[in-house]
């Protein structure tokens, strides 16, 4: 029992020390390098897209080095709660639920939920690209899928539509494409991608059903960063800003990504 007690106070100094050893001057910022082009590598396998260029502005308004820890997004709420990161950005939707864990700064993106549609139900009910969230929900018989505990789900139970739940987002826009489901709801990257590798079977509708709030996210009660982020944040939309930057470097790749609009679909809400 000694034995254990005194391992365990071991272990405990030396996670003590090594917090207290860590260069405070080094800006941790967690995204998970997954989802491009706003989290993601290059070729040489560094950091690249719009959250990446965020981060490290952040760190050159606030005069730190920035690094970036890659995340599982699953994993980073608990990473800022253990210290392990300092700031998270993101795309992470500011919901009452994390709010409750992590404090978040202003939103600075708005992540749209658009629609993926089977172009067989699109014709037989006159739905276009141009179609309204209304002119949809007013379609009865429509065939929702949805992966559960997301908001492809919860989106359209909150209209009272039932909807079949998918195990992943493969399987939910395979049902689409294949016409076993004629709706489904995310955010435009899957949507568009989705689409892009359908063509023939599937269309968007860009009318979104909301417009989610993106926030940095940093640990419960860290109100200095927040109030820093804040300030940051604040300055984005000045002449000759972030938003104007981000356009310059990223227009281009979300057009050709989209189809259809540039960084501008982000910030608008």
């Amino acid at each position: 029992m000694k034995k254990l007690l005194f391992l365990t106070t071991i272990l405990a100094t030396v996670f003590i020390l090594s917090a207290c050893g860590r260069d405070q001057s080094v800006l941790r910022v967690g995204m998970d390098l997954k989802y491009p082009p706003f989290e993601t590598v290059d070729l040489d396998n560094k950091p690249i897209g719009i959250s990446v260029d965020i981060a490290y502005a952040l760190g050159e308004f606030l005069g730190r080095k920035v690094e970036i820890v890659n995340t599982d997004f699953g994993s980073i709420i608990p990473s800022l709660q253990a210290g392990e990161i300092d700031i998270a950005i993101a795309s992470m939707s500011i919901t009452a639920s994390r709010s409750e864990v992590v404090d978040f700064s202003d939103p600075y993106f708005f992540f749209k939920i658009i629609t993926l549609v089977n172009k067989n139900f699109a014709d037989a009910n006159g739905i276009n690209q141009d179609s309204t969230v209304a002119e949809l929900l007013a379609i009865q018989g429509t065939r929702y899928v949805g992966i559960a505990s997301q908001v492809s789900a919860s989106i359209p139970q909150s209209y009272g539509k039932q909807v079949t739940e998918a195990t992943d987002l493969g399987t939910a826009v395979e049902s689409v494409a294949q016409g076993t489901a004629d709706v489904l709801l995310m955010s435009a990257n899957p949507v568009v991608d989705g689409q892009k590798a359908n063509p023939t079977t599937t269309l968007v509708m860009w009318d979104p059903f909301v417009a989610s709030p993106i926030g940095m996210a940093v640990q419960k009660g860290n109100t200095e960063l927040l109030e820093k982020a804040n300030e940051f944040i604040a300055t984005f939309n000045n002449e000759g800003g972030l938003y104007s930057v981000l356009s310059t470097s990223w227009d281009a790749v979300l057009l050709e990504r989209l189809g259809r609009y540039g960084l501008s679909f982000y910030i608008n809400e």
